[in-house]
């Protein structure tokens, strides 16, 4: 039999318009920008879903330094942790914009991925899909200098590859949050993203948001 049938089945899967009908358990949310998600040592016991806006998350070690791990956006899960029986949440999730986001209790969320399958296998693919960037971002860090590790994070922020044009970043990622997410300092990310926007790598729009155009891969293709 082909395969054909099922991969149809799962890019046509609209996991936002599932959720929406899902009977009880759930429970949508407005947060401002900056205000928080949840944080760092919280009780988990649900699972959130972007229906829209951005979500950032970040670590503070026992030293009180903090880091940027992941920024999220439309359509991403977060918070997943409670369902193979994390007590508490091991990272803070704060809004970068205005947000909407969905909050689904961990049993009802259990309930619908062992009833659903179309459900449970698009959430399976983007859980593997998530760790496989996880592989990539600790390779990068490993192996690339801070320039190439911010040329790709701006692409990947970007959502370059995906369908469509790549959206502009909104808003814009403050300096040190890239800091964070590559490891390197403010100055340097400062340096680097001035050399993009010389080389017409990257636009400034009314001071605020920055377009990444596609030939910002050279970067990161470049040896």
């Amino acid at each position: 039999m082909s395969p054909m049938p099922v991969a149809k089945k799962l890019v046509e899967f609209d996991p936002k318009t599932f959720l929406s009908t899902m009977d009880g358990g759930r429970k949508i949310a407005a947060f401002p920008k900056k205000q928080p998600i949840f944080v760092q040592g919280d009780s988990s016991d649900c699972v959130f879903y972007i229906q829209k806006g951005k979500i950032k998350l970040t670590v503070v070690s026992k030293t009180g330094k903090e880091a940027t791990i992941g920024i999220l956006s439309e359509g991403d899960f977060f918070g997943e942790g409670c369902l193979r029986g994390q007590p508490v949440r091991m990272c803070s999730a704060t809004a970068m914009t205005d947000c909407s986001v969905m909050r689904i209790d961990k049993k009802s969320m259990m309930e619908v991925l062992h009833r659903e399958h179309a459900f449970s296998d698009m959430f399976v693919a983007y859980l593997l899909t998530r760790n496989i960037r996880y592989e990539e971002d600790l390779v990068d860090q490993l192996f690339n200098s801070s320039e190439k590790r911010l040329a790709r994070i701006l692409l990947l922020l970007a959502h370059f590859g995906k369908e469509g044009v790549p959206e502009t970043l909104i808003p814009k990622i403050n300096q040190e949050t890239l800091a964070e997410m590559i490891g390197t300092t403010r100055s340097r990310v400062s340096f680097f993203m001035n050399r993009f926007r010389k080389l017409g790598f990257i636009d400034y729009h009314a001071g605020d948001d920055v377009q990444v155009h596609s030939s910002l891969l050279n970067i990161v293709l470049h040896d």
